[in-house]
């Protein structure tokens, strides 16, 4: 059974930076796409970012320029560097597998970002 373990989240200031990162256990993850998901207050939780096997990316268009996807194949690792952060991207941040209208793996606990205007 595959875990994710998503950490790094907090509070800070608009335009302050965080780094987020997700740990999976239980199974390699450079064999899948993952991804970045944004549950902000009252809304529902939405794909921010993705990775491919090769490393192609793909961001909302809220975030392009801002945030960076990337992820560590040997430490099963993957990482989301949000930069210039407005209050919007408040929320709780998960990481999962995307495929068509559902997700491969069981949700984790999901990492807090709150920023501050």
């Amino acid at each position: 059974q595959v875990q994710l373990v998503e950490s790094g989240g907090g509070l800070v200031q608009a335009g302050g930076s965080l780094r987020l990162s997700c740990a999976a256990s239980g199974r390699i993850l450079n064999i899948d796409d993952m991804g970045w998901f944004r549950q902000a207050p009252g809304k529902q939780r939405e794909l921010v970012a993705q990775i491919n096997r090769a490393g192609d990316t793909w961001y909302i268009d809220s975030v392009k320029g801002r945030f960076t996807i990337s992820r560590d194949n040997a430490k099963n690792t993957v990482y989301l560097q949000m930069n210039s952060l407005k209050s919007e991207d408040t929320g709780l941040y998960y990481c999962n597998a995307p495929v068509v209208g559902r997700v491969l793996y069981p949700w984790g606990q999901g990492t807090q970002v709150t920023v501050s205007s």
